[in-house]
């Protein structure tokens, strides 16, 4: 990607008012992956409020530079969340999940800039030691975009919902792959 990237903000997703955007996001064909296909708004709005009143979970929305939200970011202790009993945590950890949503007008470089956004987001808070991620095996597309941002697979687990490809990427390994 040239140039400079998008300047993102990001803001906490209110459950109530955001419901019906993430609804459009999660339940489009695109978003296979979130595994929301079938959700009704009630589904959307009750799981983000659920989100909001965990202190282990916590969903964003990217916005862009005029304050569209342009993403939603989800960031979970995943110690406590996602990924509890299924590796061995390291302190500084913290579990990402990220969602573009699907557009008829796709701009390139936009999911590179959206990832890079996310984490030096997630980097900015000095506890922050390492990213760990856990999407599906077969999302071929988010496999090579965390490659790109310095993330390394370490091995394939089963979470209830799918077979994930754990991975891993330190504040180290973002600098290196952003810099390159």
């Amino acid at each position: 990607m040239t140039g400079t990237p998008p300047p993102f903000t990001f803001r906490p997703v209110d459950p109530l008012t955001d419901a019906e955007l993430l609804h459009s996001w999660v339940t489009h064909p695109k978003a296979a992956f979130w595994m929301m296909q079938d959700a009704r708004l009630e589904d959307v709005e009750r799981a983000y409020m659920e989100i909001a009143a965990d202190e282990h979970h916590h969903a964003l929305l990217g916005l862009a530079g005029d304050g569209t939200p342009a993403f939603l970011m989800e960031r979970y202790d995943p110690a406590h969340r996602e990924l509890a009993g299924l590796y061995e945590p390291r302190p500084g950890d913290v579990g990402m999940h990220f969602l573009t949503p699907a557009t008829d007008t796709p701009v390139h470089g936009f999911t590179r800039a959206v990832i890079t956004a996310v984490l030096r987001h997630l980097f900015e808070d000095p506890a922050v030691r390492r990213v760990v991620v856990e999407p599906d095996v077969r999302n071929t597309a988010v496999h090579a975009l965390n490659a790109a941002v310095g993330f390394v697979p370490e091995r394939e687990i089963d979470k209830p919902e799918k077979r994930a490809l754990l991975s891993f990427c330190t504040r180290e390994q973002f600098e290196t792959a952003v810099t390159a």
